[in-house]
């Protein structure tokens, strides 16, 4: 018998192996390689992201390293970090705020592009130039690190500037992702922050007032613990390893030579497309060892010179999509004329000229209606008022107190102290409305802010795009955000002037309805609309295809005053077709009083009568038409469809009859020639009618008209004669429906039938005279006195008496069957021959 060895394996000696590492190391950097039920030999297998960091680990623990060094940080901390927060069913901060799917989608698309970057050999972001597409914006003057300023830092230009050639060995570690405001990137910034507990962490933005409103969230978040001053170089020890520093872009372009290289390994970057100056963006690229995220809600305006900076995305959530998850309040649109013209003021910078549109815009007379206007629409409503200067902007508050409103006007002027005491007064409600020039347009928010009104037009949509973000943040009592332009009500996106529609390309305006698309789910349950929906809309798209889309698609809305020549005969023409008899009232009212043309009027009454289905439309707009004056083309077009065409069948002489008084009061414009060719056409359209009339008045009429039909040759022409005669010594009427049965066969009996045609009487007197020989059209629904033989016969059947008369004659007595039944059953039976009589009997 053989004995069977078995080999030891090292298999489960490798695993054991791999997972003491990973505890070793995880001791080392303070982070997970191995989490529970993970298989070692698959998550750590080699070429791995997480090999190579448990690698890398190892060897800096055999060269005596205690902690990671920076550059161990930077490569591989951030993800490590991400994996942990990723890896919780729900991932939550240190105060236990769950992230949202769309800070979640930022994190993860961050750790996709970390990973990728260790797993292939090519550079994940191009050659270090953002694709070569991007360019670097002209300087403008920084922010004194004092007090707030009107302007934000290193603003950024609209024009195209210069494009940067020089080297940029740190744009393969810098990305961004886009989240519109009040989506809560606050909170996805420190999802970053949890992700690098063991890493330094520095974040910039561009205003002081941000600084402290980070630094609050963040306390509140769990982490202030690890805030620290800025550490410089020589001092990384004096602190610990894993400091979070909140400054502004100012005070880094002024100190990223004396920063720590190696206590900072990643840069996140708020309100990325203020980092686009020339100052920023250079202080960014000579600080290229940190991984850097920047985040903006504007990056899609100016994409080409974000992606100079920050190449690489990892998220992107449009407007449109955050508020249809309910992530931002849904925004309204109110447009209000425009008094003051702005076509002289000047763009400058990619915006208009403030100091300009201020001496236009800052005049008591229109401060006073734009107080006026917001007491009247919005009452004691939370706002949010933009103006044009400071002074504009005081002047516009005084203005609002004096019509009662709680208003208080803010600026780069007003003292750090009063400002913080002034926006907490308008948390607590002491306060309705805050009036700035640009103090307030990035970074500030407050979820009572409800109505965001543009006494300062703007040129810039970067701009214009953090304005309206201040009252996207969602509050219960706020049912959606309004904002009012001042602009024409028909604008397209073509104008100077930035509008909520040009910004999200929508095609048409409607006073006072939703412009983003509403929320899958309604949270604020118990807000209440500050702005009712008007009935009507207008197009503002200018292109020409979806313009006509719009009046397709939404005829029964669309106010024709704002629409052009060519669109408002459109417009007619799809209503002409598709109106509905009960809608007639309202219809004719949108076109008399909201100021559509003639030409508009005439195109729909033209089209209804020739392509509309309901035939008392039909009808009714023929008579309508002819009832002003109608051009030679346009009558015979309407004489050529009443005769001819087949949805006129039915109601052909009602048709007639309305042409041949229309001709007889003078309506047609045309020569009487042309006249006369109209009247005896539609005249031989309705002679079966004619000839009954001529009949009824006139017995000898038939007998004429039947030896006219019957003969030929000089017979037919002394009939022809014999018939004109009789004519013309006959009532008018009578005459005339004799001569429009009459046809001649020869020369010479046709230009009998005509000449006596002429000398029967004028024109209008003929066709009025003919006119009256038809029937008046029935301009009510055989439905209805179908509808009421019905009720009748209904009430009959209801009656007691009839029912029970009806059931005695139903129900034959016992014993006996119902005759029909009873022959039924016996078969059919022969009738029965009477014996004929004999003479004898």
């Amino acid at each position: 018998m053989q004995e069977t060895t078995e080999q030891p394996t090292t298999t489960s000696e490798a695993t054991n192996g791999l997972t003491a590492d990973a505890l070793r190391a995880e001791a080392w950097a303070g982070e997970p390689f191995l989490r529970e039920g993970e298989d070692p030999t698959r998550v750590l297998a080699p070429g791995t992201s997480r090999r190579r960091a448990l690698d890398d680990a190892l060897a800096e623990i055999e060269a005596g390293r205690r902690t990671p060094t920076p550059g161990w940080k930077v490569e591989y901390g951030l993800m490590l970090g991400l994996e942990r927060v990723l890896a919780e069913e729900r991932p939550h901060l240190a105060s236990g705020t769950e992230l949202r799917r769309h800070q979640v989608d930022a994190l993860a698309g961050m750790l996709t592009e970390l990973i990728a970057a260790h797993e292939r050999e090519a550079d994940p972001n191009g050659n270090g130039n953002g694709g070569a597409n991007g360019a670097a914006p002209e300087a403008v003057e920084e922010e004194e690190e004092g007090e707030p300023t009107e302007d934000s830092t290193e603003d950024v230009l609209d024009e195209e500037p210069e494009e940067y050639t020089g080297p940029d060995p740190g744009a393969v570690r810098r990305y961004r992702f886009r989240h519109p405001t009040a989506s809560g990137k606050t909170i996805a910034a420190a999802g970053f922050v949890e992700a690098a507990r063991t890493l330094g962490v520095l974040i910039l933005t561009h205003r002081r007032l941000l600084v402290s409103q980070f630094q609050r969230d963040l306390t509140d978040e769990g982490y202030g613990d690890r805030f620290s001053p800025a550490i410089e170089r020589g001092k990384e020890s004096l602190r610990g390893d894993n400091p979070l520093t909140i400054q502004t872009y100012a005070w880094f372009a002024r100190h990223q030579d004396s920063i720590s290289r190696d206590a900072y390994q990643l840069v996140i970057c708020d309100e990325a497309h203020t980092a686009l100056g020339e100052k920023t963006s250079a202080a960014i690229r000579s600080f290229p060892e940190p991984i850097y995220i920047g985040m903006t809600a504007t990056e899609h305006l100016i994409a080409k010179q974000v992606s100079d900076v920050f190449p690489a995305s990892v998220d992107d959530l449009p407007l449109q999509d955050a508020a249809r998850r309910g992530l931002i309040a849904p925004l309204r649109d109110l447009r209000v004329p425009p008094v003051a013209a702005i076509n002289q003021v000047p763009i400058v910078g990619g915006d208009f000229d403030q100091e300009i549109l201020a001496k236009t815009l800052d005049h008591q007379a229109l401060n006073q209606a734009a107080a006026s206007l917001y007491r009247e629409r919005f009452e004691n409503t939370p706002g949010i008022v933009y103006a044009a200067g400071v002074e504009h902007a005081y002047n516009l508050a005084k203005e609002f107190r004096a019509v009662g409103l709680k208003a208080e006007a803010v600026s780069g002027r007003t003292p750090p102290v009063r400002l913080a005491e002034t926006l907490a007064a308008y948390e607590r409600g002491e306060i309705n409305v805050l009036i700035n020039a640009m103090l307030l347009a990035e970074g500030w928010n407050s979820p009572r802010a409800t109505v965001c009104m543009h006494l300062a037009p703007t040129a810039s949509r970067r701009v214009y795009q953090q304005r309206i973000g201040r009252i996207m943040r969602t509050h219960p009592r706020k049912e959606a955000g309004i904002v009012v332009d001042f602009v024409p009500k028909a604008a397209t996106h073509n104008e100077r002037v930035v509008s909520l529609h040009s910004l999200l390309d929508a095609d048409f305006y409607r006073e006072g309805a939703r412009v983003t698309p509403a929320p899958r789910r309604r949270v604020q349950r118990r807000a209440r609309r500050k702005l009712t929906p008007a009935p009507w809309l207008v197009p503002v798209t200018p292109d020409v295809r979806r313009r006509l889309a719009v009046i397709t698609r939404e005829w029964q809305r669309i106010d024709p005053k704002y629409l052009d020549e060519d669109e408002q005969r459109y417009w007619a023409t799809i209503a002409g077709r598709q109106i509905r008899f009960d809608e007639r009232a309202a219809f004719v009212e949108k076109l008399t009083a909201r100021g559509a043309s003639k030409a508009c009027l005439e195109q729909f009454l033209a089209t209804c009568a020739a392509e509309n289905p309901n035939r008392r439309l039909r009808i009714i707009a023929l008579s309508d038409r002819v009832s002003m004056t109608v051009e030679r083309a346009d009558f015979d077009d309407l004489v050529t469809l009443v005769t001819q065409a087949p949805t006129w069948e039915k109601d052909r002489m009602g048709g007639v009859r309305i042409l041949l008084r229309a001709i007889a009061e003078g309506k047609a414009d045309a020569p009487e020639q042309i006249l006369a060719r109209w009247t005896w056409r539609l005249a031989r359209a309705s002679r079966k009618l004619q000839d009954r009339r001529a009949s009824a008045e006139f017995p000898e009429a038939k007998r004429l008209l039947g030896a006219l039909a019957n003969s030929r040759g000089h017979r037919h022409e002394e009939n022809a004669a014999k018939l004109v005669n009789t004519a013309l010594e006959l009532p008018l009427s009578v005459g005339a429906a004799l001569l429009a049965s009459a046809e001649g066969y020869t020369p010479r009996s046709t230009q009998l039938i005509e000449a006596a045609r002429e000398r029967l009487g004028t024109l209008q007197e003929v066709a009025g005279a003919l006119a009256e020989n038809l029937p008046q059209p029935k301009l009510t629904s055989g439905r209805s006195r179908r509808r009421k033989r019905r009720k009748r016969k209904k009430s009959q059947a209801q009656q007691p008496g009839a029912q029970q008369q009806t059931q005695e004659q139903e129900q034959p007595k016992d014993g006996q069957e119902e005759p029909a039944r009873a022959a039924k059953r016996k078969g059919p039976t022969k009738p029965k021959v009477e014996p004929a009589e004999t003479p004898a009997s």
